[in-house]
């Protein structure tokens, strides 16, 4: 049997739990959820357009040729990638990319802000 998918709000406490991470809303109704102040590393659409974050480099161009999974809007130059719900990637997938995506950014921050932020 396959597992369920993850919903909105098991995305938000996943990235909620991430060390460091805090959620704002921005550009009328987008839940960002950033790390070191301002480092994104997951973006949350209300609209339900989707759900968007970072990928390693290497990996961008595999996971946008499978089917649900695009390069998002705006960020794809950076490696991002979006998936609309119900979310194309299973469960414990889906949670090691959004804990993946909150290290890629943290380990791209000054040494000393990174202390206590990777886990």
């Amino acid at each position: 049997m396959s597992e369920r998918p993850m919903n909105e709000d098991e995305v938000v406490a996943l990235c909620l739990s991430l060390p460091g991470a805090r959620e704002d809303y921005k550009w009328g109704g987008v839940r960002v959820f950033s790390v070191a102040g301002n480092k994104m590393f997951a973006v949350l659409d209300l609209a339900a357009a989707g759900l968007s974050f970072k990928v390693d480099s290497t990996l961008f161009l595999g996971y946008v040729d499978r089917p649900g999974v695009r390069p998002a809007p705006y960020l794809a130059r950076a490696h991002w990638i979006s998936v609309a719900p119900p979310y194309a990637l299973g469960r414990a997938e889906l949670e090691e990319l959004l804990r993946r995506s909150h290290r890629l950014v943290v380990s791209r921050l000054p040494k000393r802000v990174q202390v206590g932020l990777l886990q």
